[in-house]
Order: structure tokens, then C-alpha cells, then sequence
């Protein structure tokens, strides 16, 4: 085994090269990186200075004062040949209206393709409208503009850990009796737990440049519930980032407001808090810290885990970027719908992207067609909106989601079908994705033109 030595910050690192990384130990708190992935991060506030005539979407209701500040944050990536960026809201939606004038005017101030930007929300329902506060949404654009710019001046080389741990507080919200399905918080229902945490480190200290936390949880702790449930029968009267809000602190915290996190939503199109009542009650409180700091904790036990030596050992050194993306027409009930899908390779990192609110098998579905190509990443309410993303067996039985969804139900194998291809895409181990052969080089160019066209061309 060959051993090599550097030097960071005065402290002497032995080296092996073993596995797909360095095999770096951890001294007086440093460790080196050795990589060709660039990342900054930024992040800022984007509560409404004022809420005279503000109403939170999702559960409509009047709010009168500010619980927690609402965040977005921009974590901007390079590999030395292409840049992508990755920008989360503590917002209802990545609305339409917003994202292709945000991805112009960060794609103006920092280099990256406007097409490489991935926009994503948490789907907070204690938060603005967009269309309803447009001023507030002009102002927002600017905000996100101003990060997404802080944080191109700020690039370092880094490396990326992963790991993954749970939480305690989702539930399944739909249950079928006689055929036909009812809301009801169902133990028994489909639900995915898992909590996947990225790290995003430059090795000086032990703490992380940026955390990227992904859950799978409606966000609507504080919405109305079952009419009558007290202490807030109308809904908690303060604007709230909700539990991904509440998390995002807890983690910043146990880092001395030294890191920056940053949260994304998977596939929770029937997934929400396990608040029981008639048939679910408004949150309080003490809810919203036991919701939160739950995520916050399992965040913080993976980031602390993936900066073990065995850990480490097992980082890459080379991360590629890789991003394809499409508008497609979906099947609607009033005619055709269109839906940008997404995939962004960081490495071994595959984040799959779906404008709007996706059932939690889509997830499962989506990770088991994946198998061992790369780890899975699943990410709803991302560059747009266009509502619940049902299956097609919900579909059958009926219920909340696939009669308020605008798709019919031929809508989920479209996107499976071409989620998939996308990842072929990215993924690079299918032979077209990789061929040397002039024609599909030629080919493979010849879409990527088109790709970063489009994104330039299409309407707002």
C-alpha cells in the first residue's frame, strides 16, 4: 500500500491510497480533501418585511406575527468543467412564475447554465404566495440573486459525506375501507422515515461548509386541522418555516451558527404529521419543537457519523456533474400538462427532480429502477408546480390526493419511464451515455444544445 504525506494548516497527514478515496484520518480536528468538486453556500432570510394584508397559502389563514424566519439558501457546484446549483425555499412551492426569472438572474450573476439550476421548496403551508404577494416574490428573486452571488465568491474545494438516519413524526394520511379511500392517519400505510444527509466539507474543522438534509413530511404542523381544535381552532396565527425551518436552526445551532442547512423535500404527497384528531389537529408549540428537533437530531447524529475514519475512507475524489433535464406533457384532465423533470449527478449522488407533490411510492419505485447505479436522491416540489402527483392505483380508490391532482392516471408510468431515461443519462453506465462512436457523440452534444436552449426559451 503506497503512503503519501501533506501538510494542512501545520499538521502532517499519512495517506493510503485505498478504495475509491484517501484513506484520511482526522487530526486536531482537520482532515485533508482531495478533490475537484468546488462548492460555496449562502443562504438569507425571506420573510415579508411586512404583513399587513399577507395571508399564508396552504391552509389559508391571516397570521399576525412571525414565529421563525423563513429562509432560502444556494449551494452553487463546480468540477472543474461544468457549475450547477441547487437553491431550497421555506416555501408552499417552486412556483412557475418564480423559477425561470430566479435561474435567469442567477445564471447572469454567476456562470451557471440556467438549465442547471435546480429550484426546490419545502412545502411549507405557514409561509406567502407568490402571485398573491408579488412584490414580495419580485423581492425574492432579488434575494436569491444577491446568495446565489455571495456564495459564487465564496468557492472552496470540498468533499462530500453522506449518511442516513430517521425520524419519528410522519404518518401516512390516507387508509382505503370498502374500496374507497378515507383521510385517516394510517401506522399502516406506506411511509419512508429515512432522513438522507449530505456534508459538504473543506476538512479545516469537523464543521461541515453546508448540510443538505433531505426528509419526507408534508409540512403543515401549523395549519388548521379539524375545525374546533384548540388552542387554534383557525390555525397558529404566526408565519412559520415549519419543521424544516425548526431543524435547519437546530442543526446551525449544534454548529456554533457556523454551518449552513439547507432542507429538501422527497416524495410526501400523502405523507404528514402524526397529529391525531377529527382527523388531525393544528400543532402547537411544543409540537413543533418535538418535530423538529427530532429531524435536527437525526441530522446531527449522520453529519457526526460520516466524519468517522471509516467514514471518510469510504468519500470519493472525483465527483462529475452531471445534469439532463426535459419538459414533458403529461396526460391531464383538461388536456395536456406540462412538467419539467430533472436528474443532477454529484458523483455517486443522483437527485431526481418532480414539479409538484408525489405520493410516497414514487420514491420506492424510483430508488428500487436506480438498484446499486448510484444513490438516490428523491425530490419533490421542484422547478414548478403543478400540484398532487398521485399514482395510479390511488387513483382507483379515490381520496384527497388523485381528486385534487390535475393528471389522470397514465400520468405515473410517463414519469417513471422518463425519470428513468434521464438518469441513463447522468448516471453514465449505459453505452449510448458513453459511447465514443461520432454519431452519438454528435447526438449526445446536439441535446445537450437543445437542453440549455430551452431552459432560456421556455415561457415563464
Amino acid at each position: 500500500m503506497k503512503r503519501h504525506f501533506i501538510i494542512v494548516s501545520g499538521v502532517l497527514f499519512a495517506l493510503a491510497l485505498r478504495g475509491p478515496s484517501l484513506n484520511a484520518e482526522v487530526v486536531d480536528g482537520q482532515f485533508p480533501v482531495t478533490s475537484n468538486l468546488r462548492a460555496g453556500v449562502a443562504k438569507v432570510d425571506i420573510t415579508p418585511p411586512d404583513l399587513a394584508g399577507i395571508k399564508v397559502v396552504g391552509h389559508v389563514r391571516e397570521v399576525s406575527s412571525v414565529r421563525d424566519p423563513l429562509r432560502a439558501g444556494v449551494l452553487i457546484l463546480d468540477d472543474g468543467e461544468t457549475k450547477a446549483a441547487i437553491v431550497t425555499l421555506d416555501t408552499i412551492a417552486a412556483w412557475d412564475e418564480m423559477v425561470k426569472p430566479a435561474r435567469e438572474s442567477i445564471a447572469k450573476e454567476t456562470g451557471v447554465p440556467a438549465a442547471n439550476i435546480m429550484v426546490a421548496a419545502s412545502h411549507n403551508h405557514s409561509g406567502p404566495g407568490f402571485v398573491e404577494n408579488l412584490r414580495w416574490g419580485a423581492g425574492l428573486i432579488k434575494k436569491l440573486t444577491a446568495a446565489a452571488k455571495e456564495a459564487a465568491g465564496n468557492m472552496r474545494t470540498v468533499s462530500i459525506g453522506y449518511s442516513e438516519d430517521r425520524i419519528g413524526f410522519s404518518i401516512n394520511r390516507r387508509k382505503t375501507i370498502d374500496g374507497r379511500a378515507v383521510v385517516r392517519l394510517n401506522p399502516e400505510g406506506p411511509n419512508d422515515p429515512r432522513v438522507k444527509v449530505l456534508r459538504f466539507d473543506d476538512g479545516k474543522t469537523l464543521t461541515p461548509m453546508a448540510v443538505m438534509m433531505h426528509a419526507v413530511c408534508h409540512p403543515c404542523f401549523f395549519t388548521w386541522g379539524d375545525k374546533g381544535s384548540q388552542p387554534y381552532p383557525n390555525g397558529y396565527p404566526k408565519m412559520s418555516a415549519d419543521f424544516p425551518g425548526e431543524a435547519q436552526t437546530f442543526v446551525e445551532m449544534v454548529y456554533g451558527q457556523r454551518t449552513a442547512a439547507m432542507f429538501m423535500q422527497g416524495c410526501a404527497g400523502d405523507i404528514r404529521p402524526n397529529l391525531p384528531g377529527y382527523p388531525y389537529r393544528c400543532a402547537d408549540e411544543a409540537d413543533i419543537q418535538w418535530a423538529g428537533r427530532d429531524l435536527g437530531g437525526a441530522v446531527a447524529r449522520a453529519l457526526a457519523l460520516s466524519v468517522t475514519r471509516e467514514k471518510l475512507r469510504q468519500r470519493e475524489s472525483f465527483y462529475q456533474i452531471r445534469v439532463a433535464s426535459e419538459v414533458i406533457e403529461l396526460p391531464g384532465k383538461e388536456g395536456p400538462v406540462s412538467s419539467e423533470l430533472m436528474a443532477m449527478k454529484i458523483g455517486p449522488f443522483l437527485f431526481l427532480t418532480m414539479p409538484g407533490e408525489p405520493m410516497v411510492e414514487y420514491g420506492f419505485k424510483l430508488e428500487k429502477a436506480i438498484a446499486d447505479r448510484a444513490t438516490p436522491i428523491i425530490v419533490g416540489y421542484a422547478n414548478g408546480n403543478l400540484g398532487y402527483i398521485a399514482t395510479a392505483d390511488a387513483h382507483k380508490v379515490g381520496g384527497y390526493e388523485p381528486s385534487r391532482s390535475v393528471l389522470k392516471p397514465e400520468a405515473e408510468a410517463i414519469i417513471l419511464k422518463q425519470l428513468g431515461a434521464l438518469a441513463d443519462r447522468v448516471v453514465g453506465d449505459v453505452f449510448e451515455s458513453f459511447s465514443k462512436h461520432p454519431k452519438d457523440v454528435e447526438k449526445r452534444e446536439a441535446e445537450e444544445k437543445a437542453r440549455l436552449q430551452s431552459a432560456q426559451q421556455s415561457k415563464p
